[in-house]
């Protein structure tokens, strides 16, 4: 059974930056997609970015593409994203999840997913 274990989130001035790191056990992580979503308070969960496997092939939600980053270290067990220019309405919890094969596929649509990680908190202050 796979876990994956977010960290890095937490309070932040608008225009600021985060990195968030998702550590997965199991011998599968580098051989599947991953990808990170958030939910923010009364809304519904929503794609943020993925990574293949390999990480050559990423996928951003428009509302974060150029300024988060998605990236991974398949040596660590473990994929990142870097978010900069961080706006209020980017305040949510964040969570990783595994894809059920190598590439991003639906995961955007919320499909083909088969693990979360627990969740950080991400708060921007304006």
């Amino acid at each position: 059974q796979v876990q994956l274990v977010e960290s890095g989130g937490g309070l932040v001035q608008a225009g600021g930056s985060l990195r968030l790191s998702c550590t997965a056990s199991g011998r599968t992580f580098s051989s599947t997609a991953m990808g990170w979503f958030r939910q923010a308070p009364g809304k519904e969960r929503e794609f943020i970015a993925a990574a293949s496997w390999t990480g050559r092939v990423t996928n951003y939600a428009d509302s974060v593409k150029g300024r988060f980053t998605i990236s991974r270290d398949n040596a660590k067990n473990t994929v990142y994203l870097q978010m900069n220019s961080l706006k209020p309405e980017d305040t949510a919890v964040y969570y990783c999840a595994r894809a059920k094969g190598p590439a991003i596929g639906t995961m955007p649509g919320g499909d083909g997913l088969d693990a979360w990680g627990q969740g950080t908190l991400v708060t921007v202050s304006s």
